[in-house]
């Protein structure tokens, strides 16, 4: 099962109320941290009167990495709570911003830790959350005269061709399940004259 991972398929949204502030919760999708800057700036520009916009990330599928911002509130009562929920619904590829509308009264270390932890659940909880497989890809090199049988192959196993040259020497990308990439690796270095590449 290690090959398997959660992510969500489309944007959603959550909110949290408490003593008139407002917590607007937004979960994304994203691969990269240039992804989330895209987003964190849209919303700062949609939500330009909001006081905060507190947010937290993670972002790969074997070696995740993690990132939650503060914005302004009291040292670990907002990005970390934010994180803390996208770790207990175990999903990756995700940014989740919540932007506060403070309402006047203060609601002290406590009262900030539940409000992030809580919209951000509800963002979480309204997103339709999807498993995907990890896929890695091995690029093949061989002459014209294995072709056939590299494409037997292909189709028998059912992969995913990612880019193709067939002239005098012919070079194809195949992505295949991580689980499944020592045995495929093995059926294509059956076939003599074909050079195998794994890239990570």
């Amino acid at each position: 099962m290690e090959d398997i991972y959660q992510t969500i398929e489309t944007p959603s949204t959550g909110i949290f109320k408490d003593k008139g502030s407002r917590f607007l919760a937004f979960a994304f999708h994203v691969e990269s941290e240039v992804e989330v800057k895209e987003l964190l700036n849209g919303l700062k520009k949609e939500h330009h009167s909001a006081r905060h916009h507190c947010y937290a990330w993670r972002i790969g599928t074997e070696n995740i990495q993690h990132r939650s911002n503060d914005d302004g509130e009291p040292s670990s009562t907002a990005g970390k709570p934010i994180l803390g929920q996208l770790m207990s619904f175990n999903v990756t590829n995700i940014l989740v911003v919540v932007v506060r509308y403070f309402g006047g009264t203060l609601l002290g270390v406590s009262g900030l830790i539940n409000a992030y932890k809580n919209a951000a659940a509800d963002a979480l909880s309204n997103a339709k959350i999807v498993q995907k497989t990890i896929e890695k890809s091995i690029r093949l090199e061989f002459s014209y005269k294995e072709l056939s049988e590299v494409m037997n192959l292909v189709k028998l196993e059912d992969l995913k061709i990612c880019n193709t040259r067939f002239e005098e020497n012919c070079a194809l990308t195949v992505s295949v399940r991580k689980n499944e990439l020592q045995k495929i690796a093995d059926g294509f270095g059956k076939i003599y004259g074909v050079k195998i590449n794994i890239e990570n």
